[in-house]
Formats: structure tokens, sequence, C-alpha cells
């Protein structure tokens, strides 16, 4: 898969009629080889295009690495509660801020639901378990989560309507693996203007800065494409970046170089227009999510945030949330004082 995507990439790059003239891409690379000390792959993914003339903003592989990993910014007693979709949803069920009800999980045959377990081994037991699951919840689909996978692989819907050819489509994965069972997010109207077919979810990452406040560093929000009920970038989606200040859109979004790398302005299939459009309720998604910090106090945290009828709902926390893509949706980190002062932090004993 990786030699697939490295190809494709490769392919997009010479393909690209937006790449700067070969003396200025080779003498952007040689400035960032010696700044950056590492040659710079990243900047054949995004950073060669004519009009990013800001090339030194964008944050390189080994300062994505460093974040990543920082013993500064990451403690591990919180590691396991942030990446573990199930942890995340056993401990903040009932808690300082909102996320999706969990109905019910399974770990392999061992399903939970009720403060019970039952064995499960075949289709028609699967059946009877989420027929009960229905009517005692009266809901009428349940969305289906594996508690570490990234880029929504692996995600799933049943209904009460179509249980038992769901179930015929997807029974050996679930007895096979380990899943959460959320109850299904019902997405603000205004974002299902722009793609309904999936929950269009707004990264967030919040910093707790040396001096203890909780800011807002980055943000920009997901829509997916055709009938997938996940909106990942890393899955084919979109992704656009948002101004953290008044949460309206960017005017590009973008594809990953491995889809293709496209800027578009609109979505392909509502031709629905970026810019401008103004999220609902994002003020209330960034206090839920510096209220969720509280609760989680990580330095560095990405967080998905979806956008109800009735406000703001966290999904789910990223340890290492994808930078290159945030990086790209905010026009190089490098430009803000506060990202330049996170990496010297880093860069002290």
């Amino acid at each position: 898969m990786r030699s697939f995507r490295n190809t494709g990439r490769i392919k997009v790059f010479f393909k690209d009629p937006n790449k700067k003239g070969f003396f200025k891409m080779l003498n952007e690379v040689l400035t960032l080889w010696k700044l950056k000390k590492e040659f710079p792959f990243y900047y054949f993914k995004y950073v060669y295009r004519k009009h990013v003339s800001n090339y030194k903003d964008y944050l390189s592989t080994k300062e994505v690495v460093k974040i990543g990993l920082s013993k500064k910014l990451h403690n591990p007693i919180y590691h396991k509660v942030i990446e573990d979709k199930l942890e995340f949803a056993l401990q903040h069920q009932i808690g300082t801020f909102r996320t999706p009800k969990l109905v019910s999980y399974n770990k392999g045959i061992n399903f939970y639901y009720n403060d019970s377990i039952q064995e499960i081994s075949n289709k028609n037991d699967l059946i009877d378990f989420f027929n009960k699951v229905f009517t005692d919840t009266n809901l009428e689909e349940l969305f289906f989560r594996p508690p570490s996978d990234y880029g929504g692989k692996g995600c799933f819907k049943l209904t009460k309507k179509n249980l038992k050819s769901e179930i015929d489509e997807i029974a050996d994965d679930l007895l096979s693996g380990t899943y959460v069972h959320n109850e299904v997010v019902k997405q603000h109207e205004a974002l299902n203007k722009i793609h309904p077919n999936s929950v269009n979810t707004i990264r967030l990452l919040s910093f707790i800065t040396k001096t203890g406040d909780i800011e807002i560093i980055g943000s920009f929000i997901r829509f997916g494409v055709g009938t997938s009920v996940v909106d990942n970038a890393s899955s084919g989606g979109i992704f656009v970046g948002v101004n953290i200040e008044d949460g309206t859109l960017k005017k590009k979004g973008h594809y990953f170089i491995e889809y293709g790398g496209a800027e578009i302005f609109k979505h392909p299939e509502s031709g629905f227009v970026f810019e401008g459009f103004i999220i609902p309720y994002y003020e209330e998604a960034k206090s839920e999510v510096k209220k969720a910090v509280k609760a989680i106090p990580d330095r560095f945290i990405g967080w998905d945030v979806a956008i109800t009828p009735s406000g703001p709902t966290i999904i789910e926390s990223n340890a290492g949330p994808h930078l290159p893509g945030s990086d790209i949706a905010h026009g190089g980190f490098l430009k803000d004082k506060i990202w330049r002062d996170l990496l010297k932090e880093l860069d002290e004993d």
C-alpha cells in the first residue's frame, strides 16, 4: 500500500502543471535542506506549487515527528484514553463534555450491552442481539468503529430496516474484531447541504502553553465524497481550512496527493462553495474542546468534532493528528508565533 501511494504521489507531482520552475524548486529544496537539516521530501507533497511563496512556513517531517514523540507535550498516562476509541467512549459517557452515546460494544465474540456480556458466534445470534438493541433503545441505526484504526478505516453502519442483509456482509469482520457501537450522530442541516452522506467533522488542535493557557492552534473541516459514511481525507475525502477566529471556511479545499492532490473551491457533488461558509456552533465547538482538555490535560491533542442541530459533540481525540494536512489547510503553521514558540520549547533542554 505504501509503495502504491508513493508511486501515485510521484505521478501527481510530475503531471502537475502548477509546479514552480525547476531552478526555483531546486533553490527552495536546497534552502530547506540546510534550514531543516533533512532532505525535504514533504516539499513534494504540496509546497512545490506555484502559489506557495511562504515555503519555509511548513512543518518538516522531523518537526512533525518531534511534536508527536515529545515527552514535554504528551503524558503516557493519557495516551490510552486519547488513542483508544473504546476507552475514550467508556470513560467519557458521563463527563464534562459531549460525546456520542455508547450503546454497546464487542471484543470478538463477547458483546457488552446494559451491564451484561453475551457470547455470540453466528449471524442469527447477531441479528437477535441487534434486534433487541434496536427495540430497547428505539434507535433506527448504529455506527461501528474499531478502537484503534485511523482514517475512518473499518467503520460501517447497521440499520434496523436492513439488519439481516447488512449482518450478512459484515458478520465475519464484526465477530473477529473489536468495535465501538455508537448512536449515529445527526448532523446539522447546514452541513448536510454540503454533503449529507457522512458526518463532516471539524479537526481542532489544542495546545496547552507553558503558562497553562489552552489555545486552539489549528482547524479544518473534512467532507466525505460519494456514499462513504466517513469524511476522512486519508480515505479520499476533502479537507478545507477553517479560520479559527470566526469559524468561516477558507477558499480552497484539498485532496491528499495520493488521491490526486487537486485543489477545489466547491464540493464536487453538491456544488456548495466553501469560501465564507460559517460553521454553526463553531465558538461552542472550541469551548467544548477546551472543556475536554481540562478532563484530559495532554498538552497537544487533535479533536474531531461533529456539529449536531443542538450543538457540538466530540467524536474522538488523537494524540498524533495528521499534522501535514492541518499544515496545508492552515497555509503554513510556522507563520504563527505560537507554533514557532512550540518548536523552540521542544528544542530546549
